[in-house]
């Protein structure tokens, strides 16, 4: 017995072990914030499949009352930070983008609403600053020199101005939009990510949202069989901060 079990041993020794496979591509998921029901469970599913995603921040209102960047949701920041994904600011007050005026300034509306103020370049700096001195208080780190319009809406002078004070802007890519937004009775989560698992490729960025208010079947339950799906395709998933090209 003590022979084969050496023997056994010394064969197990001189296999090599497994090597992982090379990627066939690279795409980058990304999160915003939202109402942040959840946002827990997707940290798990994060977790479970050893995903570095980047996350989007701006102070929503959340179904526990508060706002996402308040105090009280310090604990789940500062996991995140622990387990290694990357931060960019979503703006403070997650307002809309309406244009710009004669002057050079930009149209900042609060959703639903015609009620805005106007920004010149300073005033689009503290919007985007503010989320970061929130997420420094609670975790003593700061963003990564990335941030995303809410709805992607982006005046030409917005990225002149975010950049003057060390902004990127990171939007997405057509195939990579998750739909977590769109109605549920026209747009089931079914057909969203089978959508998604046909369509996404090497260097797609893929946009999802820590909680919808409108959409009445959530997406992101699905979240899990979509990064199980694309790296059975053969795909690697990396932060923004990994591709120099968002890093300028």
């Amino acid at each position: 017995m003590r022979t084969r079990a050496l023997l056994a041993c010394l064969i197990a020794a001189a296999v090599p072990a497994a090597v992982a496979a090379p990627c066939a591509g690279t795409v980058f998921l990304t999160i915003d914030t939202g109402h942040m029901e959840p946002a827990e469970a997707i940290a798990d599913i994060l977790d479970k499949h050893g995903v570095k995603a980047t996350f989007f921040l701006a102070n929503q209102p959340t179904k526990r009352g508060d706002g996402s960047l308040e105090p009280s949701w310090a604990p789940y920041w500062k996991r995140l930070v622990a387990a290694g994904h990357a931060f960019g600011s979503h703006t403070w007050r997650h307002w809309t983008f309406a244009g710009e005026t004669a002057a050079g300034k930009i149209r900042y509306v609060k959703p639903g609403t015609t009620q805005g103020e106007v920004l010149d370049a300073a005033g689009l700096c503290a919007e985007l600053k503010k989320p970061e001195e929130a997420f420094r208080a609670m975790t003593g780190r700061g963003f990564d020199g990335l941030w995303r319009a809410p709805g992607g809406r982006l005046p030409p002078d917005a990225v002149t101005y975010a950049k003057s004070c060390g902004y990127t802007h990171v939007g997405w890519t057509p195939a990579g939009f998750s739909g977590d937004e769109l109605p549920s009775d026209r747009f089931p989560s079914d057909k969203l990510i089978e959508r998604q698992l046909r369509d996404i490729k090497d260097g797609d960025i893929l946009v999802w949202h820590l909680g919808i208010w409108s959409r009445q079947d959530p997406l992101w339950p699905h979240l899990d069989r979509l990064i199980g799906g694309l790296k059975a395709k053969g795909l690697c998933f990396a932060r923004l901060t990994d591709d120099r090209r968002w890093m300028r």
